[in-house]
């Protein structure tokens, strides 16, 4: 839903700057981003840390990530030479720990809705954070959603999204196992 470039701020922090293209849904996913990463701090969720919204432009800043994506580490051949099993062990773990924190440790319960290797990155010790809030959801404490239209991305699609089953966190958890 938008072009990431990466900036640095006056003091010299790296940052990525993920700039929404116009359209209906940028207002809704920029709204979301801002008011569920807004009130949460985690080691493995990635940190907002500022944002814009002036003359129809939004832009949302974030801390940079050196290593880029999951998606780049599992998939290109040069990545999977580095990766190792202990390395990819303590990644998963951290993946698990974010999406515990967004499901158990929040004051509401956070659910992502489009986990996958693209919207997992990397900082500069492979330490994962879990990013993109666009599509996330507030819900209740044990209870479950009824929702009109799906989210998530094709092929990480839990099956209860295709059968308009209740939405629970278990559509992060079928998403991460994918």
């Amino acid at each position: 839903f938008g072009t990431v470039y990466k900036g640095r701020l006056l003091n010299g922090t790296l940052v990525a700057v993920k700039e929404l293209q116009m359209a209906m849904q940028a207002d809704k996913q920029f709204q979301t981003e801002v008011e569920t990463l807004g009130k949460i701090h985690h080691i493995n969720l990635v940190r907002l840390l500022g944002y814009c919204y002036e003359d129809n432009r939004k832009l949302l800043v974030y801390e940079y990530m050196p290593n880029g994506s999951l998606e780049k580490l599992l998939f290109l051949d040069d990545a999977k030479h580095f990766c190792s099993w202990a390395s990819r062990f303590s990644i998963a773990l951290g993946i698990a720990r974010g999406i515990t924190y967004l499901h158990d440790e929040c004051q509401e319960c956070i659910l992502h809705c489009d986990i996958k290797p693209q919207n997992i990155l990397l900082d500069e010790s492979f330490c994962p954070k879990v990013a993109d809030f666009g599509l996330a959801k507030l819900m209740k404490r044990e209870r479950a959603l009824s929702v009109t239209t799906v989210r998530g991305t094709r092929g990480y699609l839990a099956p209860e999204w295709i059968s308009n089953l209740p939405i629970t966190t278990k559509v992060d958890v079928y998403s991460f196992g994918m």
